[in-house]
């Protein structure tokens, strides 16, 4: 259906990737479905246990475009389900964005509208970040400042928010980007967008939509704290090493008595030397 603003909404699959969010996908299946009548909405949900299969399965009934992509449980993870949904589209684009609502309805249209007018991908890029956390709020900027430095040193095609889950793209690209080069994606991790620019050529035409994170409207974030591991995990082999170093000296428990012992030693020597 074309829009007043002449987007043609069945062009887009919008996927949503979910687990445990019967508290919101209802409203936000109701939302898409009004604001971009026409338009397919693909969940792709990742083992749910609270009714959110049941709640998309009851809607399919009265929203012809609706589908749902229940995963195997065990090959879990965020970027896996991206994955698979976008390997699932059946249209000429697409849309990725959680289901939460801290990414607004009412921007997907210019995203929409970005990559109508040529952008091969377009990345809605948060300008605020009131709803997060101190610590989420440092670990995403962290994480942002380390893929960036990976895809300049690849020459690769980047964004001002790296760690953004809502872009639209053209299907054809991802879904050649993913057939080729999908075994070396993180597919437990969480960053499926920094996945897919690492690999797409040079040329790729990435523009940026700037938008307001929203609040989450129910439920609790699914986002884990080793944010910046996984993606460490994602910049290669040296990314891989660093990964494993980092979480063997920080997060597992004889890591840090390891740790701990080669501090003291250290510190004994310089102060051997000082004395």
């Amino acid at each position: 259906m074309m829009a007043a603003g002449g987007v043609d909404h069945s062009l887009f699959t919008i996927v949503i990737p979910t687990y445990n969010e019967v508290g919101n996908v209802g409203n936000m299946i109701r939302d898409l479905t009004s604001l971009y009548p026409g338009t397919r909405i693909t969940i792709v949900d990742d083992g749910s246990t609270d009714g959110t299969v049941e709640t998309v399965q009851s809607m399919q009934r009265n929203h012809p475009h609706l589908d749902i992509i229940r995963r195997d449980p065990r090959d879990r993870g965020l970027t896996a389900s991206v994955m698979d949904g976008i390997m699932a589209v059946g249209t000429d684009f697409f849309v990725v964005m959680d289901c939460d609502f801290q990414h607004p309805p009412r921007y997907v249209g210019g995203l929409m509208s970005l990559v109508i007018g040529g952008a091969d991908l377009a990345i809605g890029a948060r300008e605020g970040m009131g709803p997060l956390s101190f610590g989420r709020r440092i670990a995403s900027s962290g994480a942002n400042r380390l893929a960036s430095t990976y895809l300049w040193f690849r020459r690769r095609p980047s964004s001002s928010d790296l760690m953004s889950g809502l872009f639209a793209g053209r299907a054809p690209l991802a879904k050649d980007i993913i057939a080729i080069h999908g075994k070396d994606f993180e597919r437990g991790g969480f960053k499926v967008l920094f996945d897919l620019l690492r690999f797409m050529p040079r040329d790729t035409k990435v523009v940026d939509s700037p938008y307001r994170f929203g609040d989450r409207a129910s439920g609790t974030s699914k986002l884990s704290s080793d944010i910046v591991l996984t993606v460490l995990r994602q910049c290669g082999l040296g990314g891989k090493v660093a990964s494993g170093t980092l979480h063997f000296f920080i997060i597992n428990k004889a890591g840090r008595a390891v740790g701990f012992v080669i501090l003291a030693a250290i510190f004994a020597i310089v102060i051997s030397f000082a004395a």
